[in-house]
């Protein structure tokens, strides 16, 4: 299923998935023969598959589709079905649990975007100026990347905002403090620096859908959210005022002028991803970060997938 589906995905997997069950039923329906008795034919039956199975929550596709599901109608369009040896097609899905992968499920901006539940391994090498590109900030005796330069050995590892070193080459980070934790990179051998990290434990990514317009429905000044548009997507699928904008499908925009951060929106594909911080740890985060340090220094690259 999709890392990140949204209420719209949800809906239209209702819609696949009942597309798909009939599909399947008129199949096995059309291979049996039909039953001849006294020169009245009557209607293929499916064994011990119930008529209100074909089709799950009618009203609501209805509503949605503006499908016609009545049993005449059905009736009516089986004669425009293939016949047996003409197979219908049925799409594959892939899930966790029976659950169809929403239309959402491969999109780049997810895969770039995606928190993994998770440790992972960074092998650093130091630059031309002895720098691995990181600075560091320690919230709740933990040890938190505050800043990763632009074309720096971090960034070109894939260390992001907000992802949490655990370890600095075996040594257990907890308890450390900022200068302790800049004191033993600095310290390192140039050649090899091993890393454990987890991924951005203070983010997470909401998946949006474009309406006609091209919005999403959210207000947003100086990379916070403001307010949501009622019944718009943003507030739909949950997103919360009081947050920062972190990513946008998986590019970091901290740092960035509000203007660039609109053309990074208007550019997004329909389905897209949004990637948040609670303010008061944003604000803890980038303390004593000077704003011109965030936009000349960050990396904004996007990810590779």
């Amino acid at each position: 299923m999709s890392l990140y589906p949204s209420l719209e995905d949800l809906k239209v997997d209702k819609v696949m998935k009942a597309q798909a069950q009939f599909a399947h039923t008129t199949t096995n329906t059309a291979a049996m023969p039909a039953i001849t008795e006294g020169g009245d034919q009557q209607q293929p039956v499916t064994a011990g598959m119930p008529s209100s199975c074909l089709y799950p929550n009618l009203e609501e596709l209805g509503e949605y589709m503006g499908l016609i599901l009545n049993s005449d109608e059905v009736q009516r369009n089986l004669a425009l079905l293939p016949a047996a040896n003409n197979q219908v097609a049925v799409p594959s899905y892939s899930g966790v649990g029976g659950m169809v992968c929403p239309v959402t499920g491969t999109d780049v901006g997810i895969r770039r975007a995606e928190v993994r539940q998770g440790l992972r391994e960074i092998i650093l090498c130091k630059d031309q100026d002895s720098k691995v590109g990181l600075r560091l900030r320690a919230i709740d005796n933990g040890v938190f990347i505050q800043l990763v330069q632009a074309n720096s050995p971090a960034a070109l590892a894939g260390l992001r905002f907000g992802d949490q070193v655990l370890q600095i080459n075996g040594q257990n980070c907890a308890g450390w403090s900022v200068d302790k934790a800049h004191k033993v990179l600095k310290a390192a051998a140039e050649t090899h620096i091993e890393l454990i990290v987890r991924d951005r434990p203070f983010q997470r990514t909401v998946t949006m859908h474009k309406d006609s317009s091209g919005h999403v429905g959210f207000i947003y000044k100086s990379g916070k959210i403001t307010s949501l548009v009622k019944d718009g997507s943003a507030a739909r699928n949950g997103l919360l005022t009081d947050h920062y904008i972190c990513e946008i499908n998986g590019q970091n925009v901290i740092g960035l002028k509000d203007s660039q951060i609109k053309d990074i929106l208007n550019t997004s594909p329909t389905a897209m991803t949004i990637t948040i911080m609670p303010k008061f740890i944003y604000e803890h985060m980038i303390k004593r970060m000077s704003t011109s340090l965030l936009k000349s220094a960050m990396d904004h690259s996007i990810p590779e997938v």
